[in-house]
């Protein structure tokens, strides 16, 4: 069930540069389920800026009513956002999309879980909800550096964690790939980050079953606008809507 609710900012702080942890409120948090959907917030009460930023759902306690997203402040719609204080309101449109698939997981499997930058969030309650089905998650996190890279200890407490930057500063020198190729097999992989790191880590991971989430420029968030359009063999119309028909793809069906 689709929501438009104005939900409670319980806490928002910034975890690191630009990076801020916003906790917020309400009955949306009931309809949520599975990991790796999103939300359509809108910034201000104003018109200015018009459209709704979609952030993704780092992960829910159904019990508190609460969601945690994560995102980064960067244009002046999520700048704004950032402004918001405890016991203020948020108006949020969700959940939307469709997330990581569970069932994939078995009790026991080694789970490779790949994110880079502010695709990472979204991977922290995947992590939890396989940790607590049995699986064996091994994250590794890439940043561009120390000073915007977040949540290490949080992953750390659920499995096995690399973290990578491009400049040396923090963990690994390089990009996730460098780790991934030192870790073995794995039964199954999730990612999240950027195109180009998508790309790398499904031709690494060839021939493993995976699964993909995509960061696309949104207008609608309902699968209405078509403004987050994406090519693929895999369906008749040639096309899949990252909104409504994503944002998690099995590895292959989208042209990377």
């Amino acid at each position: 069930m689709i929501r438009n609710e104005r939900m409670e900012v319980v806490a928002q702080q910034e975890i690191a540069q630009n990076i801020f942890e916003l906790v917020l409120k309400g009955k949306l948090v009931e309809d949520i389920g599975t990991p790796g959907r999103f939300v359509h917030i809108r910034t201000t009460d104003g018109f200015d800026p018009l459209l709704r930023r979609p952030i993704s759902i780092s992960s829910s306690d159904s019990g508190e009513g609460t969601m945690t997203l994560i995102y980064r402040a960067e244009g002046k719609g999520t700048s704004l956002l950032a402004q918001k204080t405890a016991g203020e309101e948020a108006d949020v449109l969700g959940p939307l999309g469709n997330g990581f698939p569970l069932a994939p997981a078995k009790s026991g499997d080694r789970v490779l879980i790949v994110g880079g930058g502010i695709g990472v969030p979204p991977l922290y309650g995947l992590s939890k909800k396989l940790k607590a089905a049995g699986a064996e998650p091994v994250h590794v996190l890439g940043f561009q550096s120390a000073d915007v890279a977040f949540y290490e200890e949080e992953f750390s407490g659920l499995g096995e964690t690399h973290i990578t930057t491009v400049d040396g500063s923090a963990g690994t020198r390089g990009f996730v790939t460098d780790v991934i190729r030192q870790l073995g097999d794995f039964d199954l992989y999730y990612s999240c980050g950027p195109i180009p790191m998508l790309t790398a880590v499904s031709d690494m991971m060839e021939g493993t079953e995976g699964y993909l989430s995509f960061e696309e420029r949104m207008g609608c968030g309902i699968g209405a606008c078509f403004a987050c359009v994406c090519h693929t063999d895999a369906n008749e119309k040639g096309y899949v809507k990252v909104c409504s028909d994503g944002p998690v793809f099995r590895a292959g069906v989208v042209k990377l």
